[in-house]
């Protein structure tokens, strides 16, 4: 395992601009392409609720997802190093954002993981 300072790279393009740019609130798209690396590319949008494109992440899924996805690596960590086996790992995680005309905030993250162990494994570890 490294341990250290890590450092992540990410670069976003707004590929919005209908031409006049920003000359208007409903004048432009809120789609943009986020990449890192060689990574596949993500596309990304706001919200459709902030006039965004509904098929593509925008930064409120990628937060829940980053939450979810943080407590699912810890929890696989914590249990292969316990020696318990999980076998299947799935989280229905949800995100509730309060938004005003000056803010936006999120109140809570929930995570509900359902996971599977093998056969004999110690239950009652794994759910702490």
């Amino acid at each position: 395992m490294a341990y250290g300072e890590h450092k992540y790279t990410v670069s976003v393009q707004w590929t919005g601009n209908r031409g006049s740019g920003t000359s208007g609130y409903r004048d432009y798209g809120r789609d943009h392409l986020i990449t890192a690396g060689d990574k596949p590319p993500i596309p990304g949008s706001s919200d459709a609720a902030f006039l965004g494109d509904a098929k593509r992440w925008n930064p409120e899924d990628l937060l829940v997802a980053a939450a979810c996805a943080c407590h699912k690596l810890w929890y696989l960590h914590l249990c292969a190093d316990a020696g318990i086996v999980v076998l299947d790992y799935r989280d229905d995680a949800e995100g509730t954002m309060l938004d005003s005309p000056s803010q936006g905030r999120f109140t809570q993250i929930v995570l509900r993981p359902r996971v599977v162990i093998a056969a004999g494994g110690d239950a009652a570890l794994a759910e702490r």
